[in-house]
Order: structure tokens, then sequence, then C-alpha cells
């Protein structure tokens, strides 16, 4: 009988016998982009046609220490080295789906050595004597898959394995983003402990001046008392930026996968403003191809279409040929021989009809899967969205502080100077120097807080817009599997 006449008999007895295909099914709709309104959140950012990180973002912070320490995260990080097996896992059991859709052959051989019955299917003299049943074979088996079954199986274990480099990539993403964080704040912990020894300094100055006024009769003992009582505070500061230090250290060299010792050579960071960021034209269309958590969804959905389609196709009979050539003989002498040889070849149907609900459960589950694919998409995709729109907001929010921050500042310092100096000539009292310092010391830690979220806002904002990363998903999410 050819294939197409078995594949027409297996169409009627489908239509005969087969388990029924469940009447309700998933209803999750992928979000379509332009769906998303943003233009009036986006209205006062820099609009460009094409405008994305580069690969390499970290490399406009113009600091080649963090450049060098990025570089080698990405190169022994164990978590990109656990995502990057996942991704060969992934790859390989795509293979084992691959290899169930080509003719499978065996070899096999076996020598039993038994009693035979008397009274059994071999004659004399074996009949009631121990002999030996030997046998060479080999076989072919071939699934048709008619209906796609395994077809489908393979392409939805190969979109896996792409969405599990993607995820790759995306891990890759966040290691940077966590390293340049970690060296912002490195770096902010450097600033604020030159805030810090400064603070100290001027506090051990005054003291001295104080002291001086004091043994001249000018400032009673209250006011040396004052002055010598703000200086543990100040020294305690600096020990605590210091523990700090350390500590940032410490996290870097852990993100590298290093040994704390690692964490000690690593030098005061230097990292740059950066220049600010223009959004592309077409977002949040262009987000869905140029973020790598959402690439990878996407692919998971096309996974999961996949998937349901390989669970319909099980509803339906299956055809598999099946042929055997092999040898088989009592004894092993002349095991190989023309009178001992054995063929065999035909077809084999498979018909579903009862199967306890195993098939519909197993379909309901991927429609489950399908829907849960989706729904993740389109909560990604207003996630993302939000994110940029969170960070510009953010960045502008930021930018406004510190311009009123270095005017504050400024006053500050000038008040600060004329309270020391109306002190330092007889004319102002300690309290007044006391409530401008503690103004001049507030300006100063917001300026190196400000400076340090300016960095961590734009990072977040490439973070956001996907890292430079760049792929040819698939067109996109179907509204249905």
């Amino acid at each position: 009988m050819s294939v197409r006449r078995l594949g027409v008999l297996a169409l009627a007895l489908a239509s005969a016998g087969c388990a029924t295909l469940p009447a309700n099914r998933g209803q999750a709709q992928a979000t379509a982009p332009a769906a998303l309104e943003a233009r009036q959140s986006l209205a006062t950012a820099i609009v460009a046609p094409s405008a994305w990180p580069d690969r390499d973002w970290w490399r406009a912070l113009g600091d080649e220490q963090l450049n060098s320490l990025i570089a080698e995260a990405i190169a022994s990080s164990p978590g990109l080295r656990v995502a990057e097996a996942r991704t060969r896992e992934a790859i390989a059991r795509a293979g084992v789906a691959e290899a169930a859709r080509f003719p499978q052959v065996n070899v096999g051989a076996d020598a039993t050595r038994e009693r035979f019955s008397a009274n059994g299917i071999y004659p004399p003299p074996f009949a009631g004597h121990w002999g030996t049943l030997s046998d060479l074979s080999a076989t072919l088996s071939w699934d048709i898959d008619l209906w796609g079954q395994l077809r489908h199986a393979q392409a939805a274990a190969l979109d896996s394995a792409r969405a599990q480099s993607v995820d790759a990539e995306a891990a890759r993403l966040a290691l940077s983003v966590e390293v340049a964080h970690t060296y912002v704040a490195l770096g902010r912990a450097f600033e604020a402990l030159d805030v810090a020894k400064a603070t100290r300094a001027q506090r051990e100055t005054i003291y001295g001046l104080t002291r001086d006024r004091n043994a001249a009769g000018i400032d009673s003992k209250l006011e040396l008392k004052q002055a010598e009582s703000a200086l543990p505070p100040a020294r305690a500061q600096v020990v605590a930026i210091e523990e700090s230090i350390a500590l940032g250290r410490d996290a870097l060299a852990a993100l590298l996968g290093q040994g704390p010792d690692r964490g000690l050579v690593i030098e005061r960071p230097h990292a740059q403003e950066l220049a600010e960021l223009a959004i592309p034209s077409r977002l949040p269309a262009d987000l869905i191809g140029r973020r790598p958590d959402i690439a990878a969804q996407r692919w998971r959905i096309e996974s999961a279409r996949h998937g349901v389609a390989s669970a319909k196709a099980a509803f339906y009979p299956n055809v598999n040929l099946t042929a055997l050539l092999g040898f088989e003989n009592l004894g092993t002498a002349n095991l190989v021989t023309a009178a001992n040889r054995e063929i065999g070849a035909g077809p084999a149907l498979n018909l579903p009809v009862f199967d306890g609900g195993r098939r519909r459960a197993a379909l309901a589950a991927s429609d489950a899967g399908y829907d849960a694919a989706v729904e993740g998409y389109n909560q990604l995709i207003a996630d993302a969205l939000r994110q940029v729109v969170d960070r510009l907001a953010s960045a502008r929010s930021v930018a406004a502080q510190r311009i009123e921050q270095r005017q504050g500042l400024a006053t500050a310092q000038d008040a600060y100077d004329l309270a020391v100096l109306r002190y330092k000539e007889g004319v102002g009292n300690y309290l007044q120097v006391l409530t401008t310092e503690t103004q001049l010391l507030s300006e100063r830690a917001l300026e190196v807080d400000l400076r340090a979220r300016s960095l961590d806002v734009a990072i977040d904002l490439i973070n956001a817009l996907g890292g430079g990363f760049d792929e040819n998903p698939p067109a996109g999410p179907r509204n249905g599997p």
C-alpha cells in the first residue's frame, strides 16, 4: 500500500473514530505595538529615526578601567557561563527532536541458552533439551508524521533554543549594567570620601581657631567643646565611607567571578557624564526587536505555537513504516546463512480512540502555555515602554535638580566663607559657623548623589532601550496558535 493511500485511509479513520479535539481553547491575543500610545509622554524627548545605544555602550563613559572590568566580567562570569550552557542544552534538545523525524535503524544480536519444552514449538532433537537460540537482526522504523506532530515538535524545540540564545544576550546586558552601576556607586563613594575628608579638615581648622580664641579669652569653653565635639562624627564618616569603598570593590570582584583580592587593585573610577540619549521615533514598535527579553519572549511564543500544533496532531492517526532484516538459528553455528534469514516490512497504523483524556490534557497544557507566553509578551511590552518613559522623566528631573543644586552650593559656600571670616575677626559667633557649615555639607553631599544618580539613570535608560542588542526575531506573535 502506498504512503498516499495510507494517508487517505488514516484520514477516513480519523473522521470516524479518533479522539475529538476540545471545543474551548486558549483566547490570548498579542498586543499590537500601535495600541500602546506614548507620544505625549515622550513629547519632550529627543527623537531620531534610528537612535540606539552601541552594543559596547559603556565605552561612552570614557573610563578605560570600566571597559576592562566589563570585558573581564563577560569573559569569566559564572552567570554568563550558565546562560551559555543552557543555550547549548536547548540546541542539543532541538537536535533530539529533529532526529525523531528521520528513519531509525537499530542492529542487535543475542544468544540465549535455555531448555526447550518437550511439548513446545521446537522439534526433536531440541525438544526437552538444552540449546542456544541465536539472533542477529537489523530493524528500521520511520514515523511518516502525516499530520506534522514531529515536525512541529522540532520547530518548538528550535524556537526554544533561539529564545535561550537570546536569554544569554540578556544575561550579558544585565551583567554589564550591574558592573556599571556598581562601578558608579564606587565612584560615588570616592567622591563622598573627598567631601568627608574636606569636612574633617575643615572642622579641625575650626577647632584650632576656636582653641586659639579660647586661649586669648575671646571664646568660652562652651565654644571650644562645641568645636571639639564636631571632630569625632567627621572622622567616623570618613571611616564609614572607606567601608563602602571596600564593599564596592568586593562586589565588583564577585561580578567578575573572582575572589576579594581582585577588588583590592581596582582604582578610583573616573567615569564621565553621558550625553543625553535620543529616543527612536518608532517607539514602542522598535522596542520589540531591540530588547533581548522581548525578542526571547517572541521566540517562546513561536515555540508554544508549534507545541500546540504538535499536541493537536496527536489526535489524528499516525503511520509507521517498519522493516526487519536478520538471521535466526537454533544454535550458534552457521547463523549467517540464506536458510536462517528473516525479512519483513510493512506499515503500522496507530488510531487514537480512547486514552483516558491524555491527549486532551496535553493539548490543554499546550494551549495554556501559549496563552502564558502571549500574556508574558504583552506585559513585557508595557513594562519596557514604562521603563523608558520613567527613565526619561528621571533624567529630566535630575538635570533640573542639578541646576538648582549648583546654585545652592555656590550660595552655601559663600555663606560659610563669610561666617568663618566673621568668626576669625571676632564679629560672628560659632553658632553661625555651624549653621552655614551644615548647609554647605548638605549641598556637597547632594552634588555627589545627583551626579551618581545622573549616571545611574543614563545607564538604566540604555538598559531599557536594549543596550545595543539587535536581532531579527520572528515577524510577530500571531493572534492564535
